[in-house]
């Protein structure tokens, strides 16, 4: 700038005008940037390739705490004594001369808390919590999947000496630790293997005469050898994974240092005059992992010192459901109604089998469907309709004509009817004839308790629930149309569980013994029906609990009728409405007969 502002006032100024640019070849310039452009994306990847993912968060960061973890008491407290055994690690280990635990693994389905209990631990302890997810570690170029692995190791551990002590958690670790090639997994129960009672809880009338219970599943978990999800550096993966996993005691860089240092001065030092080598202390760090698919991991990962503890986070109890259905309350809009207790114990009793995400998620729904009908509020009607369409569906219009419109809201009511005479330990909870998926209409019934086995009784009572729709077609129709085709795969299910696996019928054969190559691959089902004589007992067994409810219904016709006319008029009916539409009707038949006596 200064020898610009000589030539200008010594009278000699620079004239751009004069400028000439040298002559270039355009296809010469624009290779040159894209080699420029190349060249330096690979350097950037390069240089990032060898980062740690994680996020640190400190205590005061973390808002969640061990009070707002509910419905996993049972984890929890070993979680306690775990983070006891963290904070005292010196004592145990110095004094008691404890090995403390270096790797906890939470498993369990999605949205049980692991994540949740994770955060809360860091928070309690008052040590920084690195996140991560596995799949962050992965990398397109070679080798560099190791290196952010030890690069996150490298940064807990620094923490760890720096703070008194670090929790890692890695989210999803089975995206870095499947099994390795010719390692023996941990073995998947196979379709040979028990399975639990077949539990309908939807009985629907179809379009196509298909149409199995949401929640009744005969499934068998694949081998935990997926070869189609190992990738070539599966291995070395894994291996850096579990030389890390037992790095926690390795020397600091400063303790190197000073190791070295001293051999060289050994080296010229006699042997009396040797100088001590530092002694590496032990870091206080833990790592939590968390996954859906733990019999999938490698079998070197869940040694002790590795992972030294496997918590299950399984789906919250009654309990625990009503203990969620109050936290989750006690921050969500709602009618006093909602306070009852015998209200939110019917919740918890209706949110069997959900996770605390699903129940929040739920609630979230149902003050959707409050502000759909301009409301600031939930009400319980609000819960049962986010119920029943995050588990079946949104309800579709469709233009029954007059005689399909009876027709199903018949089948349904025969359902109900039968469930209401037979099975008083079941809870009539929806019964509509508005189409969800390929439902053109559906009972939803559950038990009234949580129960964990079934007597041969309540078994009988659940073909007999199945059977009633076919039976009311038949009594008020005289014809039966396509809708007991999923019904009859529920009865068929049941009856085979009881003949080919309870001991419930004359055989005490069980069918679950049996293995084989062709058998090993057929489910229970199939297995008693490819057999003659289980074939006979389920046929028998089907053909007499229908003549049963044949006859029940045929003495009751009063109570499917009533029903039917409710169901045409008002299309769907929920919980306390279905009982008191059959508890009316049961009243004035009673009356009526009173008077033709009289």
């Amino acid at each position: 700038m200064a020898w610009l502002w000589w030539r200008l006032l010594s009278g000699d100024p620079m004239d751009v005008r004069t400028w000439r640019l040298p002559s270039l070849d355009p296809f010469l310039v624009m290779a040159s940037l894209l080699l420029l452009t190349m060249v330096g994306m690979l350097l950037g990847a390069t240089i990032g390739a060898g980062r740690s993912p994680h996020i640190m968060f400190r205590p005061e960061q973390i808002e969640v705490t061990l009070d707002d973890v509910k419905g996993v008491d049972a984890v929890k407290e070993d979680v306690v004594r775990s983070l006891n055994l963290f904070l005292a690690h010196r004592a145990f280990t110095e004094e008691m001369g404890g090995t403390p635990r270096r790797g906890l693994l939470f498993e369990g389905l999605p949205g049980t808390g692991k994540t949740h209990m994770a955060k809360a631990m860091a928070r309690e302890a008052g040590v920084p919590f690195l996140f991560v997810s596995a799949t962050s570690f992965q990398s397109m170029y070679y080798g560099a999947t190791a290196r952010k692995i030890r690069s996150y190791f490298r940064a807990l551990r620094k923490a760890a000496r720096r703070d008194g002590g670090a929790i890692g958690f890695i989210e999803e670790i089975d995206a870095i630790a499947m099994t390795r090639r010719g390692m023996a997994a941990v073995p998947a129960p196979s379709l040979a293997d028990p399975v639990l009672p077949f539990d309908p809880s939807l009985l629907g009338h179809t379009s196509c005469g298909w149409n199995a219970p949401a929640n009744a599943l005969f499934v068998g978990r694949t081998a935990a050898t997926d070869r189609s999800a190992i990738s070539e550096g599966t291995g070395g993966v894994v291996n850096e994974l579990l030389v890390q996993l037992q790095s926690f005691d390795e020397p600091s860089g400063a303790q190197r240092i000073h190791a070295w240092l001293a051999e060289q001065l050994n080296a010229l030092l006699p042997a009396h005059r040797q100088l001590p080598r530092p002694v590496p202390t032990r870091t206080n760090a833990l790592v939590i992992a968390a996954t859906n698919r733990a019999d999938n991991l490698d079998p070197a990962l869940l040694r002790p010192g590795r992972f030294d503890r496997r918590l299950t986070f399984d789906p919250p109890g009654r309990v625990a459901r009503r203990e969620l259905v109050d936290h989750f309350l006690a921050r969500k809009a709602h009618v006093p109604e909602l306070d009852d207790d015998d209200v939110r114990e019917h919740l918890a009793a209706l949110t069997q089998a959900y996770t605390p995400v699903m129940i929040e998620h739920l609630f979230d729904e149902a003050l959707v469907n409050a502000l759909r009908r301009e409301a600031r509020a939930m009400t319980v009607g609000d819960i049962e309709r986010a119920r029943l369409t995050e588990e079946i569906g949104l309800g579709q219009p469709v233009q029954y004509t007059d005689h399909e419109r009876t027709l199903i809201a018949t089948h349904e009511a025969g359902h109900a009817t039968t469930a209401w005479l037979v099975a008083p330990e079941r809870r009539l909870e929806v019964l509509t004839i508005i189409k969800r998926r390929d439902a053109l209409g559906l009972l939803a019934h559950g038990d009234r308790d949580e129960v964990f086995t079934r007597s041969r009784t309540e078994m009988l009572n659940l073909i007999r629930i199945a059977m009633g729709g076919m039976v009311a077609e038949e009594l008020f129709v005289s014809d039966v149309s396509t809708g007991p085709g999923g019904d009859l795969v529920t009865a068929t299910s049941v009856a085979a569980q009881m003949v080919g696996v309870c001991g419930m019928d004359e055989s005490l054969v069980s069918f679950q013994a049996v293995q084989g190559a062709t058998l090993s691959q057929t489910n229970i089902v199939g297995r008693v029906l490819g057999d003659p004589q289980g074939r006979a007992a389920v046929e028998r067994l089907l053909h007499e609990q229908k003549q049963h409810v044949h006859d029940l219904l045929t003495e009751n016709r009063h109570l499917v009728a009533a029903l039917r006319d409710a169901l045409v008029s008002r299309h769907e009916l929920i919980g306390a409405e279905i009982t008191s539409v059959l508890e009316a009707a049961a009243t004035r038949h009673a009356e009526a007969n009173d008077v033709a006596e009289g």
